[in-house]
């Protein structure tokens, strides 16, 4: 793997420190760093914002139901809601010492704790579940830190972004740092921020999850996408939430 010199500087040298966050240096500034939905018109913005008028409450409302439902069910332990949790994943599961995203949280959960089967990926309920946890941490902050432990996974995730695929030769970061602000066949290119998702998307007329966004990127640029749910995603995935961190979760968000 290369040191992606050009993508990411850690300040100082206490990776020997477990409890150490490492602070990585993007090609966006800080300063310049928005979020997907500046991208959209002020009418799609209004209905991202609206409950009654954004189609992603219909999932966040299955997904509370969901919540609800069984012996063992989630609000059974969570009685205290889930502010918060979403802004935090991806992260290191402790007991498998393995980095997983929200929906891979919530299948260890049903596996673990209540004695259910884990949901497949991309289906109903797991988008539900997501979009009902997602919602709750509406308006914070991303904040999701670098350990020792998952150097290697943000590592991986980076050097994903970074990398030309496909029959077009291309790779994340062209258009997503290089060109955002530009227009594309009429689109202007974002900055390719995750803070909007899971989130309905006028193209699909559905809604989904960031992996699907990544897999339709991957196809875009001719390239044979990943499996939702892989590895290689959810890597992808916490490079993509370190480099938008501070952004505030805006899920169910509405895209193009």
């Amino acid at each position: 793997m290369r040191l992606l010199a050009a993508c990411f500087l850690f300040i100082g040298a206490a990776c020997s420190s477990e409890s150490t966050q490492l602070e990585p240096d993007f090609p966006i500034e800080d300063t310049l760093r928005v979020s997907g939905s500046t991208f959209l018109t002020p009418e799609t913005v209004a209905q991202q914002n609206d409950d009654f008028e954004n189609p992603g409450y219909l999932w966040v409302e299955r997904g509370a139901d969901l919540f609800e439902q069984g012996e063992t069910s989630c609000a059974s332990c969570h009685v205290d809601g889930m502010e918060g949790v979403a802004a935090r994943y991806p992260a290191l599961d402790t007991e498998t010492q393995t980095l997983i995203n929200l929906e891979g949280r919530i299948n260890l959960c049903r596996t673990r704790h209540q004695g259910l089967t884990a949901l497949p990926y991309e289906s109903d309920e797991l988008l539900s579940l997501t979009a009902y946890i997602a919602e709750q941490s509406r308006g914070l902050p991303i904040d999701v830190e670098i350990t020792p432990q998952t150097m290697s996974a943000f590592e991986r995730g980076a050097d994903y972004f970074m990398t030309r695929r496909g029959q077009l030769n291309l790779a994340c970061t062209l258009c997503h740092d290089d060109n955002w602000g530009k227009q594309l066949r009429g689109d202007t290119i974002s900055q390719g921020h995750s803070n909007g998702f899971p989130a309905y998307r006028f193209e699909w007329e559905d809604f989904g999850s960031l992996h699907r966004r990544l897999h339709d990127c991957d196809t875009g640029v001719r390239a044979e996408p990943v499996e939702l749910g892989s590895q290689t995603y959810i890597d992808l995935e916490f490079y993509l939430a370190v480099r938008a961190s501070g952004l505030e979760l805006e899920s169910p968000g509405i895209r193009r």
